[in-house]
This record gives C-alpha cells, sequence and structure tokens, in this order.
C-alpha cells in the first residue's frame, strides 16, 4: 500500500490563511492545500494550482491568499509522489497525473476547473486540457511549454539547460542520492532563477529540500524526467505525442519569466500552434523559471487579470 505521509510527513502541513484536506482519486491519496473566499452566495470558481519541480504545494504560497481574497476557490496539491500525497510505485506518465489532477476537481466538488500549472505541472495541465477537456475551464501554463514543443528533436541537444537537466536524471540511483544527501535542490533553484533576485532564500531551499528528501520522493519526482526520455520510442510514449497532436480549445494563459534559462521566449510562440481558443502570452521582467515566487505580486496581478475575463469571480 502506498505510505499515508499524513502520519510520516506532518512538517509538510505548514500554516497560514489556508486549511489541509486528503481526498481520494484515481487509485490515490492526495495531499491538497486551499483557500476559500469568507463570504459567498455561490460556489465561486475552482481554481487548481499544479507545483514543478523539485517543489511541492508550498510553491504557490504567494498565489493561494490572493486568489480567494479575488473570490476563487484556491487549491494547491501535491502530485502523485510529491509533498503528503501517496508515493505509488506507478503512475508518472502524463495518463494517469490528468486522471489524477480531473480526480482531484471531481473530489472538490466541482465538475470543472481552472488549472494553472508550473513546469511539471505546466506539462500535466497541457495534457489535461487535452485528454480530460470536459474537466478544464481554462489553461494557465507558467514556464511550461506544450508538451509536443517540450520534446521537439531541438529541446534535446546542449547548450539547452532543460535537456542537460534531463539527460542527467537518467542516470539510475545517483540522482537520487544527490537530491537526498547533498545541496542538489539549492543549486537548482538558484540556477533556474533570476540572477541577482532574492529566490531562493536559504529558508525556501531548506524547505523544499525537506520535503523532497524523504524517501521515496526522490525517486518519484525523478520518474516523471524518466518517463518523458524513456518513452519517446515506446507505445505509450507515441500514443502520447499523438494524442497532444489535437488542440486545446479552452482560454489560455503562458507566463513565462524573461529570464527563464530553460525555455526561451520563442517556445510560447510555438505553442500556439496547439491552442484552439483565446490566447495570451505574458513575461515578467526580473523573474527567471519560477515567476509565482520570484516576483510574486507581479505574477498575481496578470493571473488575477486573466481570470477575471475567463472566470469572473461571483
Amino acid at each position: 500500500m502506498p505510505r499515508s505521509a499524513a502520519l510520516d510527513q506532518p512538517d509538510l502541513e505548514l500554516p497560514g490563511p489556508w486549511s489541509h484536506r486528503y481526498v481520494s482519486a484515481n487509485g490515490a491519496r492526495f495531499h491538497v492545500c486551499e483557500s476559500l473566499p469568507e463570504e459567498r452566495s455561490t460556489p465561486p470558481p475552482l481554481v487548481v494550482l499544479l507545483h514543478g519541480f523539485p517543489e511541492f504545494w508550498w510553491a504557490w504560497r504567494h498565489q493561494l491568499p490572493a486568489l480567494a481574497a479575488a473570490g476563487y476557490h484556491a487549491v494547491a496539491m501535491d502530485l502523485r509522489g510529491y509533498g503528503a500525497s501517496d508515493k505509488t510505485p506507478r503512475g508518472y506518465d502524463p495518463t494517469t497525473l490528468s486522471a489524477d489532477v480531473s480526480g482531484v476537481i471531481r473530489s472538490m466538488g466541482s465538475r470543472s476547473a481552472i488549472l494553472v500549472g508550473h513546469g511539471w505541472g505546466g506539462f500535466v495541465a497541457w495534457a489535461s486540457a487535452t485528454q480530460r477537456p470536459d474537466c478544464v475551464g481554462g489553461l494557465a501554463a507558467v514556464a511550461a511549454p506544450h508538451p509536443r514543443v517540450l520534446t521537439a528533436a531541438r529541446g534535446w541537444l546542449p547548450p539547452r539547460r532543460s535537456a542537460r537537466h534531463l539527460l542527467a536524471m537518467q542516470l539510475p540511483w545517483l540522482p537520487e542520492r544527490q537530491i537526498a544527501r547533498g545541496s542538489y535542490v539549492a543549486k537548482h533553484l538558484s540556477a533556474w532563477a533570476a540572477p541577482g533576485g532574492q529566490f531562493p532564500t536559504r529558508e525556501e531551499s531548506l524547505r523544499y529540500r525537506t520535503a523532497l528528501a524523504q524517501w521515496p520522493s526522490p525517486h518519484c519526482a525523478l520518474e516523471y524526467h524518466r518517463w518523458l526520455f524513456r518513452s519517446r520510442f515506446r507505445a505509450d510514449g507515441l500514443a502520447f505525442a499523438r494524442a497532444m497532436r489535437r488542440q486545446v480549445a479552452v482560454p489560455v494563459l503562458q507566463i513565462a519569466g524573461a529570464d527563464d534559462p530553460a525555455h526561451p521566449s520563442n517556445d510560447d510562440d510555438a505553442s500556439i500552434c496547439y491552442v484552439n481558443g483565446p490566447y495570451e502570452a505574458r513575461s515578467i521582467a526580473g523573474a527567471g523559471h519560477f515567476p509565482h515566487e520570484e516576483r510574486p505580486q507581479e505574477f498575481n496581478r496578470v493571473l488575477l487579470g486573466w481570470l477575471s475575463e475567463r472566470a469572473p469571480a461571483g
């Protein structure tokens, strides 16, 4: 049976203007952190926040209260294998992960939600919008080009930092040991953030390292990277690539850090080819790969402005 993180990892239920829950979805149990508007006469629009590597729900600590104050039901979930969610031996392919997200949406009492996904969370959000369109009312992809853009042949070659990062994750067990024992997480966050910024602080690096170091989280997190690389010529990977040719029919917002070393700005330009709906791309100056943490006020302004037009709160 998957490990129950509610008992093993109480330090991940960090206090704040939010509450913690555990919900069942797609054969696993997921930890979610939610913020609700104080006054509401009707159910507020649901916004589900999906973190990237090497983070967990806490990555959205700046967005949860801001979304609730604007009238939204904000839910940040720990993805499968991360944080306080179940650490299953399998299920790190995008089809399963999309089913996780749609299951959590329904467990929260909603039929659909706006998805906001960063990095790997953005990858899953794109997949969900394509494979589970009935559950997705809109998509905000943060530092996350469309999966077919990400896996284009040019994306695997140096000097693309994302390609070198992905290739390094394919080694057996060494990456797990680096994550669990060393300063890998702090170095990764610093290297992918904009130079000269305030992120990450020592506390932020330590928080993420502590969360990811709890076994088997390092192995689970790396399974995302390993599936992406190893599936390219397998039946499941080819089937996913074919499915992702379908255009996304919901409104899409792409938010990128102007100084993101992992994804150049033309990745966003290429992603529009896979969108058959309202599309907007915004760049945040002075931010790298983590704009929601590096420039949270500017990020919130962009996100809430887009939401007010696409999913206005009551």
